[in-house]
């Protein structure tokens, strides 16, 4: 696949087309004039900076200009689409929709899956993908400089795995939030002001998980040292394991990964 396809995003106003985009464009991946999208909703023009890029109403107007079609749809939105892709490379980005049946609704041997999460946007995304077998080694390498562009992303062997990431890493900020939620509603229930429970509960997440990208070890080794230290934070932590932490969390990811297989 030649580094001049044209790249077309179905939905490319919306909210992960959108983040694909700009991304493309900000990073000089694909010059604005082989970047074309559709979209029949959205506000404003995000490309606006980028008068080259074509906008179209009618999907089946971006597969013929396109090369590469990036079906950037909600869930609820596929049985919507009506196209016929003539075996071009195409890339869905849509949850619970499996490669075979984003296949036969696009009319394409040549399907790549991926999981994106709302981090898309800051380009910090965790972007998980698989591909069929038609699909190229020079369409897997374009493929990988494409959706990297929003963050780290990562081929895998078994498309099973995607239905299992779509529940971890799709989540996006969801379980962090979460997270940020209880422990923010604990230090209200003792009095500490909102401003400053909001801005230590935000620091503690943020500056944490920076911290445990940056040491790149095993996160359970930290939980470990810190248990070993016997201070406050070790009562805390073994009051959290011993009260069903793991547990709960597990049936948290499998629900979600039953909802992602829920379709099939």
């Amino acid at each position: 696949m030649s580094q001049a396809s044209v790249i077309g995003i179905i939905g490319g106003q919306g909210w992960m087309g959108r983040s694909l985009g700009l991304a493309l464009l900000e990073q000089d991946i694909v010059p604005a004039r082989q970047l074309v999208i559709s979209s029949r909703t959205g506000s404003g023009d995000p490309y606006r900076d980028w008068p080259e890029v074509r906008c179209v109403q009618d999907n089946r107007e971006l597969v013929e200009l396109a090369d590469v079609i990036v079906l950037s749809v909600r869930p609820q939105e596929f049985d919507g689409v009506d196209i016929d892709a003539g075996d071009k490379l195409v890339i869905s980005l849509l949850a619970m929709a499996s490669c075979q049946e984003v296949a036969r609704r696009v009319a394409s041997r040549r399907v790549v899956r991926a999981m994106p999460n709302a981090a898309a946007e800051i380009r910090r995304a965790y972007f998980p993908w698989f591909a069929t077998p038609p699909v190229t080694d020079a369409e897997r390498r374009l493929v990988q400089a494409l959706l990297a562009s929003c963050g780290t992303a990562r081929e895998l062997p078994d498309e099973r795995d995607l239905d299992f990431l779509t529940a971890l890493s799709g989540a996006g900020p969801a379980y962090p939030a979460l997270l940020a939620q209880s422990m923010l509603g604990h230090a209200r229930q003792r009095g500490i002001a909102d401003d400053i429970a909001l801005e230590a509960v935000m620091q503690t997440l943020v500056g944490g998980s920076l911290l445990l990208e940056k040491l790149d070890a095993d996160p359970g080794d930290m939980v470990q040292r810190l248990i070993a230290y016997e201070g406050t934070t070790a009562a805390g932590l073994r009051a959290m394991l011993d009260g069903g932490f793991d547990e709960v969390v597990h049936h948290g990811l499998d629900a979600a990964h039953r909802a992602a297989t829920s379709s099939r």
